[in-house]
């Protein structure tokens, strides 16, 4: 994950001109049209913009690309629907911060979709929304399969989906993006429960660089989910008229999970933190033990060496080297020195 993407190849160019920002993909990129209305719904994949029918007043058409990088589809779909230049400019700068555009005549909307890899790796994408009077455009980064569950709601036949508009559309599209932070949420936080076990109990090297990849992976969360915030309540007190007033009441639902999921990220990120201050007061006082102990060690061991030092002196006149017992009584009074030391250390309780 880059923290920022690399935009050195658009500086100087005019407003609205189209540079992709991002990764490279895939050469292709899958396009599936959906076009529903009360009892029916039509499933299609096309290749080419222009093979869309211009969608009627009494249906709903929802156009999903899994590709932003190909610029002329990007064109194509702009003529197709009339979508401004600086849309499309926006579209293909997959490094957008989530926001919410009012161009009359529809609505543009920037979301992060997240998701986490088999190594727990957090992987950020880029999901553009279009809103019209009677379709919705989105435009994936890389196609990953977030929109499943809508796809198989209007298959299905279940919910009120095919009986709303375009506005409801876009709703469910919102909420299967917010439902899936969720599923990364939980995921973050067992991994720092189970982290903070590992400070407390044995901290290594190794959990010091667990420590700040969490770091790292709940500030690209709460980059991509904090704009979020401001862009749904937008949506939910909009004066669009193509925008209802009971779909209002769902947006204004899925406010209040973005919401919940900022107040989550920001109680994560104490908690990381925290085990970031556990894991280096745990390691300072490991090394503030062995340094005691060391220190004990060598405080028992300064008089033993004394006495040691006097004996090792060469002076012919000791009486002490004479005595048949002075190496025993030098030993056991290095003995009961030692001896009181521990004791005099342990009714400290430096020991």
């Amino acid at each position: 994950m880059k923290l920022v993407q690399k935009r050195s190849r658009k500086s100087g160019l005019p407003p609205g001109t189209l540079v992709y920002v991002g990764e490279k993909k895939a050469d292709t990129v899958p396009m599936t049209v959906f076009n529903y209305s009360g009892g029916r719904c039509e499933e299609r994949t096309v290749t080419r913009p222009d093979e869309l029918q211009p969608p009627s007043d009494e249906s709903v058409t929802w156009v999903d690309i899994g590709g932003v990088h190909k610029l002329e589809l990007l064109e194509a779909f702009g003529k197709q629907f009339s979508l401004h230049p600086l849309l499309l400019e926006d579209i293909a700068n997959t490094d957008q911060r989530p926001k919410l555009d009012d161009y009359d005549t529809y609505f543009f909307l920037v979301m992060k979709v997240l998701s986490l890899t088999e190594r727990q790796d957090l992987l950020v994408e880029q999901v553009s929304l279009v809103l019209g009077r009677n379709f919705v455009l989105s435009f994936q980064e890389n196609g990953t399969d977030v929109f499943k569950p809508v796809r198989d709601r209007l298959k299905g036949g279940k919910g009120r989906m095919r009986q709303s508009g375009a506005d409801y559309l876009l709703y469910a599209l919102v909420d299967a993006i917010v439902d899936q932070y969720f599923l990364v949420l939980e995921a973050l936080g067992e991994k720092i429960e189970s982290l903070q076990e590992k400070v407390v109990a044995d901290p290594k090297p190794d959990t010091l660089k667990e420590i700040h990849a969490l770091k790292r992976q709940l500030l690209f969360l709460r980059r991509a989910v904090w704009p979020l915030r401001e862009a749904t309540n937008g949506l939910s007190r909009s004066d669009c008229p193509f925008l209802h007033e009971p779909t209002k009441v769902f947006f204004r639902d899925v406010y209040d999970h973005v919401v919940q999921i900022i107040d989550t990220i920001e109680t994560l990120r104490e908690m990381v933190s925290a085990s970031l201050d556990i894991y280096l007061s745990s390691v300072s006082y490991r090394l503030n033990a062995v340094m005691r102990v060391l220190t004990v060690i060598t405080t028992i061991f300064m008089p033993l060496s004394f006495i040691a030092s006097i004996y090792g002196m060469n002076f012919e006149y000791m009486p002490e080297l004479k005595s048949q017992w002075g190496y025993p009584a030098v030993l056991g009074a290095m003995g009961l020195i030692a001896a009181g030391m521990l004791m005099a250390f342990r009714a400290r309780r430096w020991l």
